[in-house]
């Protein structure tokens, strides 16, 4: 990835994981969110994050359980699941090579996650993934995407969370639906990943945080 030149640049001193470890989230000042793993690079303007990854980073544990990788960097701020609430932002990476992708997260430790990006596929397609993680993780393909940005939306009563894009972020398409299975303490995310590539980048906007859920988990309002 060339690099620009950034204004405001910061690097922010958190370590990286690995495998199974999970540090515990470093203080940072990055917008909406005040918490970071693995040393996040990133500029802020205004209400727009955007955030730089080196090559080969990516949160995945392989349902073969070989290997996990836990890498990429993460920007989060901490919820409390025993209330609603409701996470979106409008997500535009920077496609160079397969799989990558900029994405949101549910995230708790390096063993239980929830991904949801937008990413490059095989066929070089650009499309929505969904990544579950419980000690392991699947892997969902959901619709293609061709604009170069994407709403999506993370909203959970305490009960059942539901996952959500939008073209045009009004009328909202249902990609996954579960029950809510997560910690009282929990981080909303925000990351950027190129786990085969030289590294990207991801522009975060429109980013909101309420402490409340939809009224429709089917049609995502």
């Amino acid at each position: 990835m060339k690099h620009l030149i950034l204004i405001s640049l910061m690097f922010i001193g958190c370590n990286h994981t690995s495998n199974n470890e999970t540090p515990e989230p470093k203080e940072c000042r990055a917008g909406k969110f005040d918490l970071c793993i693995n040393s996040p690079e990133y500029t802020v303007q205004n209400d727009t994050l955007t955030i730089y990854c080196q090559e080969k980073t990516d949160f995945f544990n392989a349902p073969d359980g070989i290997p996990h990788t836990a890498n990429a960097p993460l920007l989060l701020k901490e919820v409390d699941n025993t209330k609603p609430f409701t996470f979106s932002a409008r997500v535009e990476p920077t496609f160079h090579e397969t799989y990558d992708a900029g994405a949101i997260y549910i995230f708790h430790s390096n063993l239980l996650w929830q991904k949801f990006a937008f990413e490059m596929d095989e066929r070089k397609q650009t499309r929505l993934v969904t990544v579950r993680t419980a000690e392991t993780s699947d892997d969902n393909n959901h619709d293609a995407i061709t604009e170069k940005a994407v709403y999506m939306k993370i909203s959970s009563d305490t009960k059942q969370v539901g996952f959500y894009y939008s073209v045009e972020g009004s009328v909202w398409q249902l990609v996954r639906l579960y029950r809510n299975i997560y910690p009282a303490k929990i981080y909303m995310a925000i990351s950027v990943q190129s786990p085969i590539g030289k590294g990207t980048r991801a522009t975060f906007s429109n980013i909101e945080f309420t402490e409340n859920c939809i009224g429709n988990f089917r049609l995502g309002l």
